[in-house]
């Protein structure tokens, strides 16, 4: 009888770049393709994807990808795969509607085999099938996904939490979770985000109760700022606008596409007369006006980063603004939120965030309804997926807590391979792994050597060295050219830099000079002594040597 391989190539021991792999045979299908955002340490990084090595050296053997909901940390990696393997996209018509601009964005002269289905659908992919299972999160159209193997279930949890009141009325679907159940659940892949956090998650509907107190409290504009695509969070906003008197605007591109398509899919329901334009608020007075804003994880280039620093110029703070923060930070992006806010604070706008009052609930499971999903599926394997390493572990904790024996329950690292047999599981070998970094040329593949220049550079600074040679006579023709640019220092270190490479040339001799390499290499060392001896810095030096 086959194996089942079941490998995370995103989405275990971090946040983000959640991709799940599972294998029988010579059929592979690939749960979810996204991306995490970079950290402090990788300076002009964008975004980063997973490593997809793997899919691209078995793409002949992949049979579809399948995608949970269209949150970026789910879908944002989807193009970049695509660059490389050509393969069916199977997601709910919402999440594939929200994709469609990105995707022809990136990939503008691919036709794509983008398949939409329904809950309860059995999705055929070679040996294995997949079938989605609506679960609730802070998105419309979630699912999880129970693949069906030979040694029984797979069953991937996706994001979710158990709302029993969602402010679009469709409910988790607890049955079916119970019926997979008894057909046998071989492993059940969990998310673990919210672990830490006791008892049961509110519903996403006390959100409106928080937004009406700031609304009708706050004495000018109000801003909300929350991720483009939580769909079900700006429903709400435009509801409590309609019922305190306010119109709505929206602003960023990637927020205005998707109000535009949701409500064109009947997927949110604006009240009548609340939607205007940007440009139409000049024609209402502050107190009637609500606006939904991008830069809730304080992206540098989003509208209302740049509207903290004064330089967005379709809209800027005034006095009297209230902004409300409508997003939990995501690990790594704490310190540019916060600059954000006591910017915001500076241009004499209130900023709203926290939990008092609620303007925001995590779309992820607490406690007990992560035990409550434990309970309904009754797995005979467990590994928690979606977090940190502290929240695998502590998920473990949970299900030893709930008698599963450890030797049933693993910690799954990037790469590992979870080999399911007949009667056995274990962790193998690692596959082809790791993290691939994005910047804003979009082409993948920034280099921990271009990480570490950039840091040089954002440190210590940069040293450009220019020395002109006639090779053929062996001499050095004119003065060495020194520019320096990000070095700090009480001394002129120019003309430090200048007279070491004089001092360095006089001491060449005519066969010396006629070698550029070395030339070039001495340059470098001659510059690089001096400074470290003098002020003890590292600059970055960029020796040239000019032939004439």
């Amino acid at each position: 009888m086959s194996t089942v391989e079941v490998i995370s190539l995103g989405g275990v021991g971090e946040i983000g770049k959640n991709c799940t792999v599972v294998r029988q045979g010579d059929d592979i299908v690939v749960l979810d393709c996204g991306l995490s955002f970079p950290n402090e340490e990788m300076p002009g990084v964008d975004i980063v994807i997973p490593d997809f090595t793997y899919l691209i050296e078995n793409a002949a053997h992949v049979r579809g990808v399948f995608l949970t909901h269209a949150h970026e940390d789910h879908v944002g990696a989807l193009p970049y795969l695509l660059q490389h393997i050509d393969v069916p996209i199977h997601a709910s018509e919402f999440t594939l509607a929200l994709m469609k601009p990105k995707l022809d964005e990136q990939l503008p002269k691919r036709k794509l085999d983008l398949r939409p289905f329904q809950f309860g659908d059995i999705l055929e992919a070679g040996a294995l099938s997949v079938e989605p299972i609506r679960v609730t999160h802070s998105i419309p159209e979630n699912a999880s996904f129970a693949v069906r193997t030979v040694h029984g279930i797979v069953l991937l949890t996706g994001d979710f939490k158990f709302d029993f009141t969602p402010v679009d009325g469709k409910l988790s679907n607890v049955t079916r979770f119970g019926e997979l159940a008894k057909e046998g659940v071989v492993l059940l892949l969990s998310d673990s985000t919210n672990v830490d956090r006791k008892g049961w998650g509110p519903s996403e509907k006390i959100v409106a109760d928080g937004l009406r107190k700031v609304f009708l409290e706050s004495p000018g504009r109000v801003l909300l700022t929350t991720f483009a695509s939580t769909i079900h969070r700006m429903q709400q906003v435009y509801e409590v606008a309609a019922q305190t008197n306010r119109k709505v605007a929206v602003v960023g591109r990637r927020m205005e596409q998707n109000v535009e398509t949701c409500s064109r899919l009947g997927y949110m329901k604006i009240p009548p007369g609340t939607r205007i334009s940007l440009e139409e608020t000049k024609n209402y007075p502050p107190e009637q006006l609500a606006i939904l804003t991008t830069g809730s994880q304080g992206e540098p280039l989003s509208a209302l980063v740049q509207m903290s620093k004064g330089t967005y110029g379709r809209l800027q703070i005034q006095q009297g603004d209230t902004v409300i923060y409508s997003a939990r930070p995501i690990p790594g992006n704490e310190a540019a939120i916060w600059r954000t806010i006591n910017r915001l604070f500076r241009q004499g706008a209130r900023v709203v965030y926290g939990d008092d009052p609620p303007v925001h609930v995590s779309g992820h499971a607490y406690e007990e309804e992560l035990k409550l999903m434990l309970n309904l599926t009754r797995p005979y394997y467990f590994a928690p997926v979606h977090g940190e390493r502290r929240h695998q572990y502590e998920l473990a904790r949970l299900a030893f807590q709930m008698d599963y024996p450890e030797h049933r329950v693993f910690l799954l690292d990037i790469g590992e391979r979870l080999v399911v047999e007949e009667t056995d599981a274990r962790i193998e070998d690692r596959v082809p792994c790791g993290r691939v970094l994005v910047d804003n040329s979009g082409t993948p593949g920034v280099t921990d050597d271009v990480l570490r220049d950039r840091s040089n550079l954002s440190r210590e600074g940069v040293i450009a060295v220019t020395v002109a040679i006639d090779v053929e006579m062996g001499e050095v023709v004119g003065d060495p050219y020194v520019q320096v640019r990000g070095v700090h220092s009480s001394e002129d270190v120019g003309k430090m830099v200048a007279k070491a490479l004089d001092d360095l040339l006089d001491s060449l001799n005519v066969d010396d000079l006629r070698d550029s390499d070395k030339v070039r290499h001495l340059l470098a060392e001659a510059a690089r002594r001096v400074v470290q001896r003098s002020i003890q810095m590292r600059p970055l030096v960029l020796p040239t040597v000019v032939e004439v």
